[in-house]
């Protein structure tokens, strides 16, 4: 008897597979839960409470991994990795209801929205004019547009009068969003002033807004007035790379403006993000940053329903930090929020193909940007419109072939 192995990419193409092969469709959700295995990652608990954690998940059927010294509680902390269905975590949250203790309070608050987040699939957020923007049905992509004389890489910059045609060609090539930004943030860059960032961004925004008066146009700043401006102008949401933390007036700004915001992770700042940067857990600490963020944001009057998230490739991160985010991406999955990935001809490219100049990177590009698409990702933030279009086609295609 010859056995394969599947791995089913989602929950509705296991549903096709059991109908197929004749069973009660009823049975379904029992088959679903039972044919996943999450692995979540808990951050420096109490042994005591580890311990009881373990012991918990093995009654469920489930595991857990801790410190080797936690059993004789020789340690003061923890990390641990629940390993278990859906089910079981879910057993696992309910149980710990009954267990305020240890710390285990906090752990059941994260477990339930961690399980709520991995379960969220589809998003709508709202844009001004009474607009939608979907996310979730397929990877979309986001045109890069710098109206910049210093970007890192020269075929995305473009002047006032240029613009417009651009947007417009990237928007027959596939892309959804365009997003316009007016001040280079690559490594070692300078600030630029808010005068000189609203004269460079507005007409432009305004420009591509007379052009294509329903596409998505997004605003890459951190400036609360340069923000105002944009959204005036004709922008319908935010893109800010400091997340909310380079002035202090953002946050409020966003709110008080009520368009979706892009959060990214940055460690420093463009000035100084890549002297010698270091994680402990890059994931880990990506993660605890989006939770402060969005506690902040939240706090400010920002709808976390309005919220994507992006971890910041690049900014603040070794070629290995990269790397894992990219491999793990799907980690921040238990925000239960939209996600963004901007990799699009970035130096960890260049590092792992040897490839100092951002012109000879389009094909690591795609290779980034083909895995970010097969795992789901809801945005790619892109210089090349036709090329990742193309590649998004085909991987769409090849998910969507019932077995």
């Amino acid at each position: 008897m010859a056995i394969c192995y599947f791995d089913f990419t989602d929950s509705e193409e296991l549903a096709r597979a059991v109908e197929k092969l004749g069973a009660d469709p009823r049975s379904f959700p029992y088959f679903a839960n039972k044919g996943k295995t999450w692995a979540l990652f808990l951050p420096s608990v109490e042994p005591r409470a580890a311990n009881a954690l373990k012991q918990e998940m093995l009654s469920l059927g489930g595991d857990a991994a801790v410190h080797k010294r936690c059993i004789e509680c020789k340690v003061e902390a923890s990390d641990v990795i629940l390993l278990g269905t859906p089910k079981q975590l879910k057993g696992l949250a309910q149980k710990l209801s009954a267990m305020p203790y240890w710390g285990l309070e906090e752990v059941r608050e994260g477990l339930s929205a961690a399980i709520e987040g991995l379960s969220r699939k589809r998003w709508e957020l709202e844009l001004p004019r009474g607009r939608k923007l979907e996310l979730g049905k397929r990877t979309l992509i986001m045109g890069i547009i710098n109206v910049t004389y210093d970007s890192f890489y020269a075929g995305s910059r473009v002047g006032l009068d240029e613009c417009a045609d651009k947007a417009v060609t990237m928007v027959e090539e596939g892309a959804v969003i365009i997003d316009v930004g007016a001040e280079s943030t690559r490594p070692g860059s300078s600030f630029l002033s808010l005068d000189e960032e609203m004269r460079r961004l507005v007409p432009a925004i305004r420009a591509i807004r007379d052009a294509l008066p329903d596409v998505v146009i997004s605003a890459d700043t951190y400036k609360a007035q340069v923000a105002e401006a944009a959204v005036e102008a004709g922008a319908d949401m935010i893109n800010d790379i400091s997340g909310l933390g380079f002035d202090p007036d953002m946050p409020s700004a966003v709110a008080n403006l009520g368009v979706p915001l892009i959060l990214m992770h940055i460690k420093g700042t463009p000035q100084d993000m890549q002297r010698d940067p270091y994680y402990e857990n890059v994931m880990a600490e990506v993660a605890a940053y989006f939770e402060e963020r969005l506690a902040l944001a939240e706090r400010c009057g920002i709808k976390r329903s309005q919220i994507i998230l992006d971890p910041g490739i690049g900014f603040g991160k070794r070629l290995i930090d990269n790397k894992v985010i990219l491999k793990h991406i799907e980690a921040f999955r238990t925000f239960g929020l939209p996600i963004l990935i901007g990799h699009s001809r970035k130096s960890f490219i260049g590092q792992i193909l040897n490839q100092p100049d951002p012109e000879e990177r389009l094909l690591g590009t795609i290779a980034a940007s083909s895995l970010c698409a097969w795992k789901g990702v809801e945005i790619l933030r892109v210089h090349d419109v036709k090329a990742n279009a193309e590649i998004l086609k085909v991987i769409e295609a090849i998910k969507g072939t019932p077995l």
